[in-house]
């Protein structure tokens, strides 16, 4: 599965103010952090809870410009740039059936353990298949 790759604008932050966050590409995206590391975990988390959120609303999703275009804009002069990547949120909300073999107590306990953690069986596996191949 392809990641995707969204340019970000990071304002300064201080002993008193935190970093602040803009996704260009995401009109109404935005995250902060105490630390530089902080505010890139926390833009990566509104990046994929803001395709997330236009996906169930049925809203296109934006495909990310160049950086170069977003350093033109004036409303970030002064602004740090950097990138963060994302799962691609588009690609997960298309769900595939599939049809798998597995020994049946080997399904019995991951339905076991599945339900006490509140997922489904396809959820169950999904996760594990993305730990497995640490996506």
């Amino acid at each position: 599965m392809k990641n995707l790759i969204f340019p970000i604008a990071v304002e300064s932050g201080d002993d008193d103010h935190a970093y602040g966050v803009v996704v260009p590409d995401l009109p109404g995206c935005f995250a902060a952090g105490d630390t530089l590391e902080e505010a890139f975990a926390n833009a990566k988390l509104a990046v994929e809870s803001h395709l997330d959120t236009l996906l169930d609303e049925g809203l296109p999703v934006p495909q990310p410009l160049k950086l170069s275009e977003h350093q033109r804009n004036p409303d970030y002069a002064g602004f740090m740039w950097g990138f963060v990547t994302t799962r691609n949120i588009p690609a997960l909300k298309k769900a595939v059936r599939i049809n798998i073999s597995l020994p049946e107590v080997l399904v019995q306990d991951i339905d076991i353990y599945a339900q006490t953690r509140g997922l489904s069986r396809s959820a169950f596996l999904a996760l594990a298949a993305e730990r497995e191949m640490a996506l």
